[in-house]
């Protein structure tokens, strides 16, 4: 799931070198935590949060395939 949310996140900004994901395992699922440059961070929410949703919604449908729960917090 790491490099899913990776990816996506570096084809969305302008700095794809500052793009930080970090994923740890917990009892109650997967908790992905995304960091962007402030810069970009209106680029990976968008417009009423549509690309944050897009994004969960994508993670979310690969990890009911594998039967997990994984949280996406964007930073």
């Amino acid at each position: 799931m790491k490099e899913l949310v990776e990816v996506i996140a570096k084809a969305l900004v302008d700095n794809p070198d500052e793009v930080v994901v970090t994923e740890t395992e917990k009892e109650s699922g997967t908790f992905i935590e995304l960091k962007v440059a402030p810069s970009d961070m209106g680029k990976v929410i968008g417009k009423q949060g549509r690309i944050a949703k897009a994004i969960r919604s994508v993670v979310k449908a690969a990890a009911s395939k594998e039967e997990k729960k994984v949280v996406v917090d964007i930073q």
